[in-house]
Parts: structure tokens; sequence; C-alpha cells
């Protein structure tokens, strides 16, 4: 079973520095029936002004991780880390007991263009813990690339949760398939382009629900950039 999530149907935030759009309830936005998807619980895309960004705040007992589209993102936190994310980065901080940090678009021109995402752990009460990579294998190969796992495999960030999250680029007319492990669960978010999954249309923003499927299909018929959660 598929469900769609169209770009235009999720929350919205608009401050004179930022411009968020909420795949699922986050602050100010509210809907009982959007309230996450197995362990992941918010997949927001943030575009954070010049010199703008979000100031020192606490999280605790979430994993949270930070891909970037376009520009660039400072990240500053209580654990001593100091960092700029890039497209082709990821980050993950596992905020466990309780973590500070702040975001911050360090460009005096260019808008930052993010995906926040975070995921239940499978555990509270961990250390908090920082980790970030370059991943110079998300190019537009036709392949799903392995950013964040529960066991690190293939060079990925570690997360605290049996949850795969893989990105692909992909050039027109290019295809992907993901099968599913019995009882898994996914979530699909469409970042940038237009795609068909299992011949479903996507557009840029759009996301779906996946449950009860044994095979994901999405096939491009222009540039598209892609992220795919596999979920317990």
């Amino acid at each position: 079973m598929i469900t769609l999530r169209k770009s235009q149907e999720r929350g919205h935030t608009r401050l004179d520095w930022l411009d968020s759009r909420h795949t699922f309830s986050f602050d100010q936005y509210y809907d009982p029936a959007q309230m996450g998807f197995s362990s992941l619980r918010v997949l927001n895309q943030d575009r954070i002004a010049p010199g703008a960004g979000f100031p020192t705040h606490p999280h605790r007992n979430m994993e949270i991780i930070s891909y970037v589209l376009e520009g660039a993102l400072e990240h500053k936190d209580s654990l001593g880390n100091g960092s700029v994310i890039r497209p082709g980065e990821v980050q993950r901080m596992s905020a466990g007991t309780g973590v500070t940090h702040s975001e911050h678009n360090p460009s005096a021109s260019e808008p930052a263009h993010f995906l926040q995402i975070w995921i239940l752990p499978a555990q509270s009460g961990l250390a908090p813990s920082y980790e970030q990579k370059n991943f110079p294998q998300i190019q537009p190969t036709g392949r799903l690339c392995l950013v964040a796992s529960p066991d690190a495999r293939a060079g990925s960030l570690t997360i605290h949760q049996d949850a795969f999250l893989y990105v692909a680029r992909l050039r027109e007319g290019q295809s992907v398939k993901h099968v599913l492990a019995p009882d898994r669960k996914a979530y699909l978010h469409l970042a940038r382009g237009r795609a068909e999954l299992n011949r479903q249309p996507l557009s840029a923003g759009d996301g779906a629900r996946i449950s009860e499927e044994k095979e994901i299909n999405l096939t491009t018929d222009d540039a598209a950039e892609v992220l795919l959660f596999d979920l317990p």
C-alpha cells in the first residue's frame, strides 16, 4: 500500500528568515493524522536566509540527521563540535540525555536549503554523540547510497534505531529499485525533480508512506534527488 503526501499538503512555517515545510506535525503545525511514520518523526524542508539561522536550542532522545541540498549549514553544539555541512555531506547528532546546538547559514549572499530529519531512537538515555561524513558516491549513477544505518555498514553514519536511510541522485530516464523485507515499511521523499513511484507520479516535495509492498520502483523523467527510509 502506498499513501502519497503531496508537497502542498505539508505544514508551512514562514518567517522573515525561514521558509519551512513540515511533512509531519512540528512546532506550531499540528495534525493528529501526521505524527510521524514508524520511527520517522520529523522531515522538514528548510530554507534559511543568508546570515540567519536557528539559535542555540536543546534536544533530547532523538536521532537528528541534516542533509544539505544547496548552500551550507554551520553547526555548533554543547559537545564541542563545530562544522559546516555542504551538499554531499551528511550529519548525524544523537541527542540522547541532552544536547544543545545551533544551525546557521554562514553565507552572506546565498540561502541554505536542507532537510532536517528526526528519527526516534530504539533506546532512551543514551550518551549524546555526533558524526559527519562526506559521501562522494552520492552521484547521478542510478544507485541508492546508504548514508545511515544501525551498524555503520558500507561506511554509513550510525543511528540508534533499526532504520536505514538511502539517497539517490538520478538523471532523466534512470531508475532505482529497493526490496523490502517482510514486515518492513518505507518512507520516500522526493527532494527534487519528478519521478514515478510504482507508477504513481511524484513531484518535488512529495512523499509516500509505503507498507505491505515487496518492492519499491522509482523511475525518473527528470533529474531527481530522492531519500528512502527503510523502517521497522
